[in-house]
């Protein structure tokens, strides 16, 4: 569906506007789909980075070609992402310098008396992770409220959580799909309520999420695993080893996804952690693990689900990380979201799929 918008003149095979995503043209105001970006990456608790994840895919962006070979007139959809928060990136900043001393010291086996700071830590941390959190549901909301389809860019796995509180007053149920390579089931993970590792244990507290499906899992706690066989049903975990199990004994990747898709309610909520893919496509993440999902697998089971007839209706793209003299991790988690933002517009009849 052509943005009646789309400023005269521009030429999708030529040079992108610089500082736009994907080069497009578009504001917030003609866009038809908005994206969030948020820069945070307070509870992570290996390697940072993170939080450079919205910079990193942004620069990297432009330099995607536009055309899309499924669905047609892709980037005449208009895609455009609100400016990154300097107030958010200066909190982010602020507060991981509290954070990383205490996980230090929970590291450290709590071997030393914890000084004020440190004992405090916790509370202050939910403190602000719950501004945040508000804050991202605000903003969702003034978009949803406008008719725009919303996206979130991370920052650590804990943001997109305002925007499914956001949905979850709008939609009376929904499902999530997730990528990733953990579970995210903890409860307040080292003692942060809104820690990156606990934003799935959280998203099911919301009384729409009636279904989560996971994909690519392979790093989990004893915990995580029996609070999903505890689920009733209510969690579908494809482990990844099992997957490959599958694969290797002659199963194929259409059926599998096939079985995926048929766990999921009508309406859906995709949340992209981009360590499900194999590390070789996102090196700089902040926890890896080998194995992992090829990009066109991924790809293939989001079209699958698209195909299926159920709707995209809200996404995340979270945990891409900037490498010090590569932007190949900014280019794949742009392509992550290209294919997501289309694939959703698809999914609401804003594009046709060939």
């Amino acid at each position: 569906m052509r943005n009646k918008d789309t400023p005269p003149g521009f030429d999708p095979n030529n040079v992108g506007v610089e500082g736009k995503l994907f080069g497009l043209p578009f504001t917030e105001e003609d866009a038809q789909m908005v994206i969030i970006p948020v820069p945070w990456e307070v509870t992570v608790s290996y390697m940072s980075g993170t939080a450079k994840g919205p910079e990193a895919v942004l620069t990297a962006s432009p330099q995607l070609d536009l055309a899309l070979e499924n669905i047609r007139d892709a980037w005449e959809l208009g895609i455009a992402m609100l400016p990154i928060s300097e107030e958010w990136k200066e909190e982010n900043a602020q507060w991981r310098k509290h954070t990383w001393p205490y996980i230090k010291w929970l590291e450290s086996g709590k071997k030393k008396t914890p000084n004020t700071t440190i004992k405090s830590t916790p509370e202050a941390v939910n403190t602000v992770c719950r501004k945040l959190n508000h804050w991202v549901k605000s903003q969702s909301m003034e978009l949803l409220q406008k008719g725009k389809m919303v996206g979130i860019l991370g920052g650590d796995h804990s943001t997109p959580l305002g925007l499914m509180e956001a949905l979850s007053e709008r939609y009376k149920e929904f499902g999530i799909l997730q990528f990733d390579a953990h579970a995210d089931l903890r409860d307040a993970y080292e003692g942060f309520e809104y820690s990156h590792a606990s934003i799935m244990f959280n998203a099911l507290k919301l009384p729409a999420v009636s279904k989560l499906v996971q994909v690519g899992i392979r790093d989990f706690s004893q915990f995580e695993y029996e609070f999903i066989q505890n689920s009733k049903g209510k969690i579908n975990t494809y482990f990844y080893p099992g997957v490959q199990r599958r694969l290797f004994t002659g199963e194929h990747w259409k059926d599998i996804c096939d079985e995926i898709v048929a766990n999921l309610p009508e309406y859906v909520y995709i949340s992209f952690d981009i360590d499900g893919l194999d590390p070789k496509l996102c090196p700089n993440t902040g926890t890896p693990v080998p194995g992992g999902f090829e990009f066109d697998e991924t790809i293939f089971l989001m079209n699958t689900l698209v195909k299926s007839g159920r709707k995209i209706i809200g996404f995340d793209v979270c945990e891409v990380a900037p490498g010090k003299n590569s932007e190949w991790d900014g280019n794949v988690g742009a392509r992550v979201l290209y294919n997501l933002a289309n694939l959703m517009a698809v999914s609401q009849g804003k594009l046709q799929m060939i």
